[in-house]
């Protein structure tokens, strides 16, 4: 009969996230993820064979749980496009789930400047990433239009991506020591060029 783990695999994923996302891929050392995840180093490398797949696996756990938040909204809010404005201003300054994050910087963004040619893996995984999030604008937005809240001419995957450039550029920007109070303008502003596209009543 197998022994059973002596860990709780999401639990170690969810330490391993929070340590990558705030300190990066490359100045996250081992001894530092067994420190994090309490588990020898032999036990880390069965579990999750090495330092760069264990990294993988916890940017699939972060991408879930950005998916989680943008449904989330979608449950609460009036309209699809309701909800992508509140998603993004929950991404930038923080919500009841976020109060705590390690990074205001995209955990994806912040991987995709920091590998480099010779990790083509991990170039592969975070820009499968990026078009999977790309994808998920494009539906809502089309749903939106379906709806009647954007213009029938609106090209909704040309919009996903200038929505997901506005995400990139400002989790970044945010990054630095910046505000809540010199954040809150750039949101304006970023909510008054998608009302650009909605349909006038």
């Amino acid at each position: 009969m197998p022994r059973a783990a002596k860990y709780d695999r999401r639990i170690a994923l969810d330490k391993a996230v929070a340590l990558f996302w705030a300190r990066g891929y490359h100045a996250t050392s081992l001894k530092q993820l067994e420190q994090a995840l309490d588990m020898r180093p032999g036990s880390l490398y069965a579990a999750f064979g090495s330092k760069q797949s264990l990294f993988m696996e916890a940017l699939d756990v972060y991408a879930v749980q950005m998916v989680n938040q943008l449904e989330s909204h979608l449950d609460s809010a009036h309209s699809p496009l309701l909800a992508l404005q509140s998603f993004l201003r929950e991404l930038v300054l923080g919500g009841a789930a976020q109060d705590e994050a390690p990074a205001r910087a995209c955990m994806i963004v912040k991987t995709l400047m920091e590998v480099t040619e010779e990790e083509e893996p991990l170039s592969i995984k975070v820009n499968e990433l990026l078009a999977d999030m790309e994808e998920i604008f494009e539906d809502l937005l089309t749903r939106s239009r379906r709806e009647g809240e954007l213009r029938a001419d609106v090209d909704c995957a040309r919009l996903a991506r200038l929505v997901q450039v506005q995400v990139m550029g400002l989790r970044s920007y945010a990054q630095r020591q910046v505000t809540s109070k010199e954040l809150e303008p750039l949101l304006t502003d970023i909510n008054g060029l998608l009302d650009t596209y909605r349909v006038r009543h």
